[in-house]
């Protein structure tokens, strides 16, 4: 949870399965780059993960300058 909070995610619920734990998030999409290896390392390789598309949102403002300073 932690690591998705630090990709500016927002968790929307956690949900108990037999022998796991099934997290409800959005994170946004250029957040989630390189997620899958961290996310097996952080579990020993036992955790999978989906992703669908949500929806559009506008890029905060502190992003969006420091994606103009990179152009």
């Amino acid at each position: 949870i932690g690591d998705l909070n630090s990709r500016r995610g927002k968790i929307l619920g956690i949900v108990p399965r037999k022998d796991a734990q099934v997290i409800a998030a959005i994170v946004p999409l250029s957040e989630m780059f390189g997620y899958a290896t961290t996310l097996r390392s952080l579990t020993q390789g036992r955790a999978i993960y989906t992703m669908e598309f949500a929806h559009y949102q506008q890029v905060p403002q502190a992003v969006a300058d420091q994606l103009l300073e990179k152009v």
